[in-house]
């Protein structure tokens, strides 16, 4: 298990599902798309409108691709080896 990243900030956070944990599947809140007061994740840092994110629950970091104000291309994501949403 990693350490929490140094910038993780308890302010800075984002709504979206961990990709490793998904900690959200048994929660009624999430699956109405609100925002829980448990299943959040630290937002690290942006890139435009990439996210790279890391969750309190398993401490996983990875990047997330919101594709809001389409910073990059759809080619740039996939180099990027990310897959659009």
């Amino acid at each position: 298990m990693l350490p929490l990243d140094p910038h993780a900030d308890r302010g800075r956070r984002a709504w979206v599902p961990c990709p490793s944990c998904a900690d959200h599947r048994a929660c009624d809140t999430c699956a109405d798309g609100r925002t829980c007061s448990a299943h959040w994740r630290y937002l690290l840092s942006n890139t435009g409108s990439r996210l790279h994110l890391q969750c309190p629950s398993c401490t996983h970091v990875w990047e997330h691709e919101t594709g809001f104000g389409a910073t990059r291309s759809v080619s740039d994501r996939f180099i990027g080896g990310l897959r659009p949403e």
